[in-house]
């Protein structure tokens, strides 16, 4: 049975409104509800669900990032996962911290801990990269089914639906397989108090970077972040010769 490493992120909840710092160097995030990004919930659910069907004997769960990543693994362990592992990134490196990083992590993770299957969610909602699961599979030089609303066990290796802009496409894979998870792939389950009382027990591994040989140097420059624009408020104009006009004026035709 297949060893399944699953990535999972501490970012901003969803619901929280996010502010930019005066400075312009990043977000707000002292004081602020923090949560795990919903599509490494939709990841960790797919995982337990595999071994919840014998297609898997063991999940592990990685987070990258300050202490407080701690909680977000013990959400994971919550919900199924065997065991953690936390790498511990703090300060100015986890601000700088990039999608190439996180990979080189996971890579390394997934040989030390002879994973044959990696599950990310297929992107962040803090950073929106899209990135990390492709890195991964290119780093291992495995296969990758990104973007997946279904994957089906089959003799050779997985089959995976995935999403794309024409709609749908199924490929054929063999294990070992890099997934990233979609929005439909599952709907994932809440922690339970009991198996909230049972995760504080499950092993946390600790580790960093540089016990695994990941440079974390920033390969790019964050220059400013800022509010998108203000929305214009609407009119209403009598006809459409007037909105021609309109149009023609506002340079958009």
């Amino acid at each position: 049975m297949s060893r399944v490493l699953v990535g999972v992120k501490r970012v901003i909840d969803y619901a929280v409104k996010i502010r930019v710092k005066p400075d312009k160097s990043g977000v707000v995030t002292d004081g602020v509800k923090h949560s795990m990004n919903p599509f490494d919930e939709i990841a960790v659910e797919e995982a337990v669900r595999m071994k919840e069907k014998k297609l898997a004997s063991e999940v592990i769960a990685v987070s990258c990032g300050p202490a407080q990543s701690q909680e977000t693994l013990r959400t994971a362990l919550a919900m199924g996962a065997d065991r953690a592992i936390h790498v511990e990134v703090a300060g100015a490196e986890y601000d700088t911290m990039q999608p190439i990083h996180v990979a080189k992590i996971l890579a390394k993770l997934s040989k030390d801990e002879k994973a044959d299957i990696v599950i990310v969610g297929k992107q962040a909602i803090d950073d929106d990269s899209n990135q990390t699961a492709q890195m991964t599979a290119a780093l291992l030089d495995w296969p990758q089914g990104t973007f997946a609303s279904k994957v089906e066990k089959t003799d050779a290796g997985l089959t995976v639906t995935r999403e794309i802009d024409g709609g749908l496409e199924t490929i054929k894979t063999k294990v070992p397989v890099v997934i990233s998870a979609d929005l439909r792939l599952n709907e994932p389950r809440y922690a339970t108090l009991p198996n909230i009382m049972k995760a504080k027990k499950k092993p946390l591994k600790k580790l960093t970077a540089k016990d695994l040989g990941v440079d974390l140097a920033a390969r790019i420059k964050v220059i400013s972040v800022e509010d998108p624009p203000v929305r214009q408020a609407g009119s209403i104009v009598p006809d459409v010769d007037t909105l021609v006009t309109k149009l023609k004026e506002g340079g958009h035709v």
